[in-house]
Parts: structure tokens; sequence; C-alpha cells
């Protein structure tokens, strides 16, 4: 059996305001910085032998926050990286409405049938983020591996374990530094935790948290 600890990233500035911000590379906010450090104090206790993240800093950086616990260094893989939004990216939402409201309806709703413009499509995140995880549940049998991703990868892996559509896309949440545990056993997957945010406590009530 291969564990996977998977969390989310800390919170951005680009999280907080209604950017999307794709693969573009945006730091943590401070709220983001405390958060991370939560989510490795939460961590601190679990064996985990390996950790993975995606090049972003902000995932990055919350992946490191873990590591440091135990010792390990991060290794990053970029069919972890944040669906690749094209002309979207760094746009507000409301901008976004304005140039592609169909489109972005369509987005936040089926999700499936949605290219973006110069992008990438959900199915396009799901294959090579599983090809990932395959590939780690292989090579790290018996082992726990903590990956640290994003909203859209998450949710497409998620789906993809669980073997429903990924039109349900929205019907899962996966909030900033959440953590999700799922294993991998004779060929099948198995949830064991998902969007766990007791780490956060009530410092964050009240905070608006986006999946962009």
């Amino acid at each position: 059996m291969t564990r996977f600890i998977l969390v989310r990233h800390g919170e951005t500035i680009w999280n907080h305001e209604g950017r999307y911000q794709g693969q573009i590379d945006t730091p943590l906010s401070p709220v983001g910085l405390k958060q991370g450090k939560l989510v490795a104090e939460a961590l601190k206790d679990v064996p985990i032998d390996v950790v993975y993240a995606s090049p972003l800093s902000r995932s990055y950086d919350t992946a490191v926050m873990c590591a440091n616990f135990h010792g390990l260094n991060v290794t990053q893989d970029e069919r972890l990286l944040e669906i690749n939004h094209g002309k979207w990216e760094g746009l507000y939402a409301s901008e976004i409405e304005a140039l592609y409201p169909d489109l972005l309806k369509r987005w936040r709703t089926t999700v499936v049938d949605v290219q973006m413009p110069e992008g990438e499509n959900i199915e396009d995140v799901r294959k090579r983020a599983m090809t990932a995880f395959q590939e780690y549940a292989e090579r790290h049998q018996g082992q726990t591996v903590l990956v640290v991703a994003h909203d859209a990868v998450n949710k497409a892996v998620l789906c993809d374990i669980l073997e429903i559509e990924q039109n349900h896309f929205w019907q899962m949440k996966q909030d900033n530094t959440c953590i999700n545990v799922f294993e991998y056993d004779s060929a099948k997957w198995r949830l064991v935790l998902m969007n766990s945010t007791v780490h956060l406590g009530f410092l964050f009530s009240g905070i608006e948290q986006k999946g962009l």
C-alpha cells in the first residue's frame, strides 16, 4: 500500500483578490505563510517518507515548510502545476466574465467541455496529474507520500480516484492548506480524508478562500 497526503498550497494575494493565477508564479500572502506553518505543524508527527510539489512557489514553499520537520527535500514535478488558464491568467473574475461570459459560466458549472483560451482543459490536468500519482504509487510502495499541489489539480485527482466524472469538480472543496488522505493498494484507490482544515482552527474563520 502507498499512502498519500495531498495538500493545497497556502493563500496568495491573488486568491484573496479573486484573480485567476493558473501557472503564474504568485507567492504566498502573509495569511498563506501562517497557514503553511500550521499545516506543517499538523503533519510534523505524521510519518512521511517523500515529498513532491508543484514548482510554483506557492506550492513549493508550503511543501518545504512541511518537509523541514522531517529532514526531507522537496522534489518538484511539473505535472503537478495548476491548470493553465491561458488568457485568463492575471485577470479578475469580473474581467473574465465581461470578456468570456459563456465560457466562464460553463467553467463554473460543467467544467468538462471548457477549453481555456490558449490554455488547458480539465482532462489535460487529470491526465498529467494521474500519471504522476500512478508513478508515485508504484515507486513508493509501503511509504507515505506528501504532495502539495493546487485547487484544480487536487479536484481532478480526487474525482479520478473516486471514479466519478470531472463534472463533479465543483462539488468538492479544496481550501488553502487543506489535507486530503488516500491510499493505493492492489490497483485500487481508497479515500480516507478530504478537505480537512482542522489545523487552521478559528484563526482564519470568515476568510473567503477562492478556488482559482
